[in-house]
């Protein structure tokens, strides 16, 4: 197991709803743009995990809206709530595609499992909207049926064009956050993927760690990679928080807050410094890992 020792930066009480530009030192050429949602807005959308999968569906589509998504869709899909769709027009039709599931077990309330992750990608919707547009057009996707067999995700990228899938540079799944420190899959991910994270995470002192879950589990990216599309899963899964999941104890107490909003930070940095980085010439050079 390959541990990325990054140390935390302190909470500052002033990243609220304005653009914050970083200065990555370690590549003297970037800076990166995003927006930050207050840590009000993230509790609040954390908690609105209520309601059967049909009803979290209609919830996400709610909140794209609410964060300014003015491109929302459903996708259907047979015998299951659809897949919602928001899509952030950029100046080009590359894709960065970033996904959650929105379905939960019967067990347990879902939140971590994961409400977590679906009710934050309204707000990484706003992250990364700003002006000028992106380079790249970001799809966030709420995946259906995640728990069925990976249902939801699997239909989406089955019925894909062959023109659409070789436009997603990069699929960016989260999957059960907010149990602790950030952890990334990294046996699953790959490496023009991999690399830019641990750059951010350093730059922005926030801690990250690899945790591989091969053999035990499988979340939504693995659809995508039979389609040689890159991919990458952020979680925050430990031997220790294992047991949550499927269980009475997936509820609203088990999420670490603190934890949860580093997080939605390093992935807002993330995706942003990652339009720049997949967008720059293949003759710049690029961190080795």
């Amino acid at each position: 197991m390959l541990w990325y020792a990054l140390r935390r930066m302190s909470r500052s009480p002033i990243l609220r709803l304005f653009v914050v530009v970083l200065g990555l030192l370690s590549m003297a050429t970037a800076q990166i743009k995003f927006q930050l949602v207050d840590r009000a807005t993230i509790e609040s959308r954390i908690k609105r995990y209520g309601g059967n999968n049909a009803q979290r569906e209609l919830t996400v589509k709610q909140m794209f809206g609410e964060a300014g998504c003015k491109d929302v869709s459903e996708q259907e899909v047979k015998y299951f709530p659809p897949n919602v769709i928001c899509v952030l027009p950029g100046e080009t039709n590359e894709i960065i595609l970033v996904g959650g599931h929105t379905d939960r077990v019967q067990a347990g309330d879902g939140v971590v499992d994961n409400w977590s992750s679906a009710s934050l990608l309204p707000s990484l919707f706003f992250s990364e909207n700003i002006q000028p547009p992106r380079h790249h057009t970001f799809v966030f996707v709420g995946f259906t049926a995640e728990e069925k067999e990976l249902v939801g995700s699997t239909f989406y990228a089955k019925h894909l064009s062959d023109a659409d899938r070789s436009r997603i540079v990069a699929m960016v799944n989260l999957d059960t956050l907010g149990l602790g420190p950030t952890k990334v899959w990294a046996s699953h991910a790959d490496k023009q993927l991999l690399g830019p994270l641990v750059v951010v995470a350093n730059a922005m002192k926030l801690p990250l760690a690899a945790f591989n879950v091969d053999g035990v589990g499988t979340t939504d990216s693995e659809s995508f990679a039979k389609y040689k599309i890159p991919r990458i899963t952020i979680h925050t899964i430990t031997q220790q928080t294992w047991p949550i999941l499927h269980s009475d104890k997936d509820n609203l107490s088990a999420l670490k807050m603190d934890d949860y909003y580093d997080t939605y930070r390093l992935l807002a940095a993330y995706l942003a410094f990652l339009d720049s980085d997949l967008n720059a010439p293949q003759s710049q050079s690029k961190p080795a890992h």
